[in-house]
C-alpha cells in the first residue's frame, strides 16, 4: 500500500499499474483495500491497484503548464485584440503569405501578441489570432502549447531560461538555475514580487560550445524594444551579476562571459590554424 494516493488523479503526475495474483482453483483470492481511480475497476480475482507519485518531475522535465485553466485575466469570455501598431505589422506580416495560407502565420502573430501581452499568451488573445488567419482555435492552441517559447503563464519582464539538456547540464546549469532561484527567492516558473524576473527551463539552444548558458527574454520595453539574448560561459557569480545589472536597467553585453573567449573560440586564442590555408592545387581548372 505503499504510495497509494486517495482522491484526484492527474495523468501527468501519476502512473499505476496493476499487480495481479492469480491463485490456483480453491486458494483464497487476494484483493485490494486500494481506492479505485474514477472510471477504473478492480476486478475480482485480481490484485491491488498502486498509485505511485513523481515527485521529482520538476526536476526532470519542463514545468511550463499544459492544462488550461480559466482566470480572470485569461478566459475565453475576455475581449482581446492588438493595438493599432501591431495591428500594422499583423497585416505586414499576412502580406508574406498567399492569401489562401493565411494559417502560415500563426507563429509569428503568436510571437508578436506574446510581445504585446508582456511575455504571455492568454487564450483570448489565441482565440483572437484564430479569428484573424481563419483557423478554428484549437488549431492555435496545438501551435501554443507544442514550442515551449510560448508561455501560457505570465512572467517577468525578464524571463531568464536555463538550458537544460545534456551539455550544459554537465558544465553545472543546475548550479546556475538554483543559484538563480535562490537569489531570486522564487521557485521556477515563478515571478518575483515586483514582476521584473522569472526563471524558466529551455532545451538545447545550440550553444554547447559555450556552455553553461541562458536566455534573456526581455520584454521590459513592449514590442519595439523585445530583445532574446544568449549570455554563455556563465558561472554561479556572474549569473547574479547579471541579474543585479538588469534590475538597475543596465543591457549587459551578451555572449560568452568568459574574458578570454572571443564568441565561440578557445580562451586565450587559437592553438591550431594559425596562417592562411594554402590554396587547392588546381583552382583554375584551365591551368590543370
Amino acid at each position: 500500500m505503499e504510495g497509494c494516493h486517495s482522491g484526484s488523479v492527474d495523468a501527468a503526475y501519476y502512473y499505476y499499474y496493476y499487480y495481479y495474483y492469480c491463485y490456483s482453483a480453491g486458494v483464497a483470492q487476494q484483493k485490494s483495500a486500494s481506492p479505485a481511480l474514477p472510471g477504473s475497476r478492480l476486478h475480482s480475482g485480481f490484485g491491488m491497484l498502486k498509485i505511485r507519485r513523481r515527485e521529482d518531475l520538476s526536476r526532470s522535465y519542463s514545468t511550463a503548464t499544459f492544462a488550461h485553466v480559466n482566470t480572470p485575466d485569461n478566459n475565453p469570455d475576455l475581449k482581446w485584440d492588438f493595438t493599432p501598431a501591431n495591428m500594422e505589422k499583423v497585416k505586414e506580416l499576412l502580406s508574406h503569405y498567399p492569401k489562401n495560407y493565411k494559417q502560415s502565420a500563426v507563429i509569428p502573430l503568436l510571437d508578436l501578441a506574446q510581445q504585446q501581452q508582456g511575455g504571455w499568451l492568454p487564450v483570448q488573445a489565441m482565440n483572437r489570432i484564430a479569428e484573424i488567419v481563419g483557423y478554428a482555435p484549437i488549431r492555435v492552441y496545438e501551435v501554443a502549447t507544442f514550442y515551449s517559447m510560448f508561455n501560457r503563464q505570465p512572467v517577468g519582464r525578464y524571463h531568464l531560461l536555463v538550458c537544460g539538456t545534456t551539455p550544459c547540464m554537465l558544465r553545472g546549469s543546475r548550479e546556475i538555475e538554483d543559484a538563480l532561484l535562490k537569489h531570486l527567492n522564487v521557485a521556477r516558473n515563478e515571478v518575483t514580487k515586483d514582476g521584473l524576473f522569472s526563471v524558466g527551463e529551455v532545451e538545447c539552444m545550440g550553444s554547447c560550445v559555450n556552455a553553461p548558458m541562458i536566455v534573456v527574454a526581455d520584454y521590459s520595453n513592449g514590442v519595439e524594444g523585445y530583445s532574446y539574448n544568449y549570455y554563455e560561459d556563465l558561472t554561479t557569480e556572474r549569473v547574479v551579476e547579471l541579474v543585479e545589472e538588469l534590475r538597475q536597467g543596465k543591457k549587459p553585453k551578451w555572449g560568452t562571459q568568459h574574458p578570454e573567449r572571443i564568441n565561440c573560440g578557445p580562451a586565450g586564442g587559437n592553438t591550431t590554424l594559425l596562417t592562411e590555408p594554402r590554396a587547392p592545387a588546381c583552382r583554375d581548372l584551365d591551368a590543370c
